[in-house]
């Protein structure tokens, strides 16, 4: 007969079972964390099929956005830095599925650094300022290249003579007049033609002013974005330092009835700013407003991604409205969560393989020479499904390795790479000539790279022709080899990657996969592989 221990223990059971039931019942009804689609190679995408997308729309190093409504077609380029092609350009219909079209600027004239790209009387201008590198050439000024067709040919870039300043921003005022508004609230005049500067930079705007409580990086107003809606021009322009904490970078406004001022803050600035340092993105800021397809309004600016320094900084869209006081404000919250997406557009396929067999030229829209010297591009050979490329230097640092922007937190390499007897090969994750890690080979043995130096290695049994795996999860790398692409051998090292980034080593760069040679000799690569993981 059931004791009365025995009916409190089968309440207490049944209790249990049923507790558990309701929590895996709640657990279930529970809505799932919305998160990209998968695109090409199961890179990254924003749009997520129910007429909604998911910040960013450019994953990866895509900083300093500036973006160009033409008809029903958008345009948009970003800082590329050492990169060489550079201010690669993407094309739109729908401001959240992009393609890259194009590499406007060839020649090395420096670490390009925020661009402005504009359209007047039918011709495509890029303003770009540049700070001195070791490239012959190269200085610290702005110069502007010019096209009739936005897919080019541009033409050579011209020196405007601008050493004190970046980041310009082009304006047309209400007389026709061209501008170039600065850093630090300057502008200057433009020729007609937009290609010289007129007269001496001059003093127009003091920026606004965050409280002196806030965690920034400097002062620095920079980025200004001029635009004209209704009665008012709008002066955008980024405060705060462009990294550093995460809640440095922010976006402020201004308005103008004429180009020449008066200029009055924003009553509500800042407009984006990152808080709270468990944001999803941090250091938002440096923004661009465009009208989209079905008339409403957007912002895309940039953010590092919360524990992700090593992608550089990416490009976020957010809507923008415009109030009954006459001003703007930036919706979307901190991005975390999807967005509808711009009314009235017309989607196409986003971004494009990494992977490469080498039987076209995607030499500009993928791939890049790091600060490369004059006749690099003649190291390059395709043939046959093969990149054969000319040897240069001794080691990844000055070799001017060949890279391309990552997109994805976790994701692989794969290469079959054939070395020449005194030749030096390898795949790489490359921040700078002085921070990077890989691995190379030679005839004899493997060459480990780590912290920007060779830490030893180990000795070479396949062969002068080798497979070689790059994995990079979580910061995580780990290195495989293989004699015929199936049978992998671990290599003996492994790294941590998380801190290859700017508020490390500086130069506001990304950590990109790529491949070098070195030495003498050629180094042949077949079968490149990006693969992404979700």
């Amino acid at each position: 007969m059931p004791t009365r221990r025995d009916a409190i223990k089968s309440v207490g059971i049944s209790s249990l079972l049923l507790g558990a039931r309701s929590a895996s019942a709640a657990e279930s009804a529970a809505p799932k964390p919305v998160t990209w689609s998968p695109g090409i190679e199961g890179q990254r995408k924003a749009d997520i099929g129910d007429g909604r997308f998911l910040n960013p729309i450019l994953a990866g190093d895509h900083p300093d956005p500036t973006i160009l409504k033409d008809g029903a077609d958008y345009y948009m380029t970003f800082s590329s830095f050492n990169a060489y092609p550079g201010l690669v350009i993407w094309h739109s219909q729908d401001l959240v599925n992009w393609r890259p079209i194009t590499a406007a600027l060839t020649r090395n004239i420096g670490s390009v650094w925020a661009p402005d790209l504009c359209k007047q009387k039918g011709r495509y201008y890029l303003y770009i300022p540049t700070k001195k590198t070791v490239a012959p050439g190269s200085k610290t000024t702005s110069w502007v290249i010019w096209a009739d067709d936005i897919r080019g040919p541009w033409s050579d870039p011209i020196d405007l003579n601008l050493p004190r300043h970046i980041d310009p921003g082009h304006a047309v005022g209400e007389d026709g007049s061209r501008w170039l508004f600065l850093s630090g609230g300057d502008r200057v005049r433009l020729s007609d033609d937009g290609l010289a500067t007129v007269g001496e930079p001059q003093h127009v705007y003091d920026a606004w002013r965050y409280p002196e409580g806030w965690e920034v990086e400097s002062f620095s107003p920079e980025g200004p974005k001029v635009v004209k809606h209704g009665e008012y021009f709008y002066l955008i322009l980024a405060v705060g330092g462009t990294a550093g904490p995460p809640t440095g970078h922010m976006v402020i406004a201004a308005r103008s009835r004429s180009i020449n001022g008066p200029w009055e803050n924003h009553p509500r600035n800042p407009l984006v700013r990152t808080t709270r340092a468990e944001e999803k993105w941090w250091s938002r800021g440096h923004a661009s407003l465009v009208e989209g397809p079905g008339g409403d309004w957007w912002g895309v600016y940039h953010g590092y991604e919360n524990g992700f320094w090593t992608l550089g900084r990416q490009t976020l869209l957010a809507p923008v409205t415009w109030t009954a006081d006459g001003w703007l404000e930036f919706g979307g919250g901190d991005l975390s969560q999807p967005i509808s997406k711009p009314r009235g557009g017309k989607a196409g396929v986003h971004g494009m393989a990494l992977s490469d067999d080498f039987s076209t030229d995607k030499y500009g829209l993928q791939w890049q020479f790091f600060n490369p010297s004059p006749g690099e591009l003649d190291r390059i050979l395709r043939k046959d499904r093969v990149l054969h490329l000319k040897a240069s230097g001794t080691t990844p640092s000055d070799s001017s390795p060949l890279l391309f922007v990552a997109p994805d937190q976790d994701y692989e390499i794969t290469c079959e790479i054939e070395i020449d007897p005194q030749s030096r090969g390898g795949l790489l994750l490359f921040y700078d000539d002085r921070l990077y890690c890989g691995v190379g080979v030679n005839a004899d043995r493997f060459t480990t790279y780590q912290y920007g130096k060779e830490h030893g290695g180990a000795p070479n049994l396949h062969g002068s022709r080798v497979f070689v795996r790059l994995r990079n999860r979580q910061h995580i790398v780990s290195i495989h080899t293989s004699t015929d692409g199936k049978a992998w051998s671990r290599y003996p090292r492994g790294m941590e990657v998380s801190g290859y980034h700017h508020n490390v080593r500086g130069g506001f760069l990304a950590l990109k996969p790529g491949l070098f040679a070195a030495g003498k000799g050629e180094v042949r690569f077949r079968n490149f592989r990006y693969q992404a993981f979700g």
